[in-house]
């Protein structure tokens, strides 16, 4: 056991743990001294809500409660650093200040830093570099097994896990005894200091409130207080690997993959396993002979040592489109696309003339293309994209192709209303899905039902059209044809009224409504709508009264009753009987003007329960 007078440990000792875990077993001092710079930086990143921040400080905690066991004095000393030096801690000058001190006062400099270690041997300082333990078996390893998905512990819970595969899983207790803030900070400590030693372990984003961190297969979440109500982590590994052959993909789809698709997203509800169908397609490439990176944020694909993998957590767009640029991969792939910068990102790296394969959360294949949609211009995004692999539970369960054609949108029967539209289709049955246009301001995304299906714009058109000329007749049908045009149906007794004199009125229709109308005769058969009948239904004894101003019906049903009235077998309206066990209609409406001329045509009228 080495043996020191006096000892100066930096920050990076402090926040590894390693000074508590060297103490009476290889190293031994009289005293040892904490610099203010340290205690500012871990109070400025505690402050911060950073996971180190609080770790470091937990570190000194246990060290001050060593000193009373093993006889030795813990001291406060040195300067403390401007909020300057603090703010460019990681340019070195927090470990300038602690090394200066421990130099001048001819006392050892214990770091875990290979810079400050060089550092101070160019001064002549003493100086003991610590090597990061490495642990081959942490805590979290011990809550998983071949079946485990993902853990999640939380202080004040029992740990549970998720266990089985993409879409059939379980989520199962693993313990009885609940979690402590201690336990969980106990499991996150050890979790950064495998990560700071271990080759294979990343921290690739520390935010207040949260750290994530790739730890071998492990993708692993950190959070605490204020941003999430308490010390939780959730870690996540895949759990088998596979290969396209697994998959048992369609020829056609294996030769679209490997000879003509560059602009491919891989999309699917979370847990589905997405991410596993990336990483086999990846392998795929490579066993092609083809140069292949990603982009990731987190680093948590599984791939050969063939394979280079960029954090975009830690660089920026620009130097991705850089790196990629200059490295020239025949295939990029870019997993976990969130947010505009990511798509904007992945639009421009496709448009450079680089394969892409993006991942995208999406509940329905479509949805993924919609993502798009708003983002970039309509006519690009068949050249950004042009396959949809849909994973669901684990499988591929639905592939969708793009193309760009100048045509009809389906419904429409105009050819002046001809259009550049993208179409969806399904890619191994050839049949068209959905078709992607600009309506007016808007970008749609209508299904495709077949020829004759009329597109929701044009019914929601037809209504608000209809209402209008409800204005001029009590009956009165529409139908939007196009985009400027639209099929009006009235009574022929009030054509002539509507349309007016050398046809100013129905001009004035049309600049109003900014569509064109073809007038024609309503048959007597349309003069009630028949989407209900009273066919098979039982009747309510009812008499009528008819006044100046109302028509009235007194059904032999208690008040507040909801009746349906029927005019020649065809539904009218619904119709709710009042506290005085009538049912009012005024004339002057246009339901009152339909029974009014109903009673006085003795025509059959007809009251069942609602």
């Amino acid at each position: 056991m080495e043996s020191y007078e006096r000892i100066v440990p930096d920050t990076s000792v402090i926040i590894d743990g390693l000074l508590s875990h060297l103490l009476g077993s290889t190293m031994k001092a009289d005293t040892i001294i904490i610099h203010e710079a340290v205690m500012a930086e871990l109070q400025h990143q505690a402050s911060q809500n950073r996971t180190m921040g609080f770790l470091g400080l937990r570190e000194i905690q246990r060290l001050r409660e060593l000193s009373k066991k093993l006889n030795f004095t813990l001291e406060f000393a040195g300067r403390r650093p401007n909020a300057s030096e603090i703010e460019h801690a990681g340019l070195g000058e927090i470990d300038a200040l602690i090394g200066q001190y421990a130099f001048e006062s001819d006392a050892l400099l214990v770091t875990a830093d290979k810079v400050q270690n060089q550092v101070s041997l160019a001064k002549g300082a003493k100086v003991v570099l610590l090597d990061l333990p490495v642990k081959e078996k942490i805590q979290l390893d011990s809550y998983f097994d071949k079946q485990t998905m993902s853990v999640h512990l939380r202080e004040g819970t029992t740990p549970k896990a998720k266990k089985g595969k993409p879409g059939e899983w379980e989520f199962v207790e693993l313990a009885k005894k609940l979690l402590t803030q201690d336990d969980v900070r106990e499991v996150a400590q050890e979790i950064i200091e495998a990560a700071a030693a271990r080759s294979d372990g990343f921290v690739e984003i520390d935010r207040p409130g949260s750290t994530i961190i790739q730890l071998g297969s492990y993708r692993i979440v950190i959070t605490k207080p204020p941003f999430s109500d308490g010390w939780e982590i959730t870690a996540v590994r895949p759990v088998k690997r596979l290969s396209m052959d697994d998959y048992k993909l369609a020829d056609k789809l294996k030769e679209r993959i490997g000879e003509q698709a560059e602009g491919i997203l891989i999309a699917g509800a979370p847990g589905q396993g997405k991410s596993t169908f990336a990483q086999a397609l990846a392998e795929f490439y490579l066993g092609m002979n083809k140069v292949i990176k990603t982009v990731e944020a987190p680093r948590d694909l599984i791939l050969p040592e063939a394979i280079t993998q960029y954090a975009i957590s830690h660089g920026t767009p620009e130097e991705v489109h850089d790196i990629l640029l200059l490295s020239r991969p025949d295939y990029t792939i870019f997993d976990e696309m969130r947010n505009t910068k990511d798509f904007m990102l992945f639009t421009d790296l496709r448009l450079s003339g680089i394969g892409l394969i993006g991942v995208v959360h999406a509940t329905k294949a479509v949805d993924a293309i919609q993502r798009f949609v708003g983002r970039i211009e309509l006519g690009v995004i068949p050249q950004v994209v042009d396959t949809v692999i849909f994973i669901q539970n684990g499988m591929v369960g639905k592939v969708l192709s793009l193309s760009m054609q100048v045509k009809v949108p389906a419904g429409m029967t105009e050819a002046d209303l001809a259009r550049p539209i993208v179409v969806v289709t399904d890619f191994l049955t050839n049949k068209p899905e959905y078709e992607l246009y600009s309506y007016g301001e808007e970008t749609v995304v209508v299904p495709v039902k077949g020829e004759s299906a009329k597109p929701p714009a044009h019914r929601l058109a037809s209504a608000a059209v209809e209402d209008f000329f409800l204005k001029y007749s009590d009956r009165a049908q529409a139908e939007v044809v196009s985009d400027n045009k639209a099929v009006v149906r009235l009574p022929a007794d009030c054509i002539a009224r509507v349309i007016g004199k050398g046809g100013e009125n129905i001009q004035r229709i049309e600049e109003a409504l900014g569509i064109s109308i073809d007038i024609e005769e309503l048959q007597s058969s349309g003069s009630v709508k028949k989407n209900k009948n009273a066919e098979g239904q039982a009747t309510v004894s009812f008499r009528t009264k008819m006044s100046k101003r109302m028509v009235e019906f007194f059904p032999d049903v208690p008040k507040g009753n909801s009746l349906n009235i029927y005019v020649d077998g065809d539904f009218l309206m619904s119709a709710k009987v009042s506290n005085n066990g009538a049912i009012k209609i005024r004339k002057d409406h246009k339901m009152g003007k339909l029974l009014t001329e109903a009673v006085e045509g003795k025509a059959d009228i007809k009251l069942t329960r609602a």
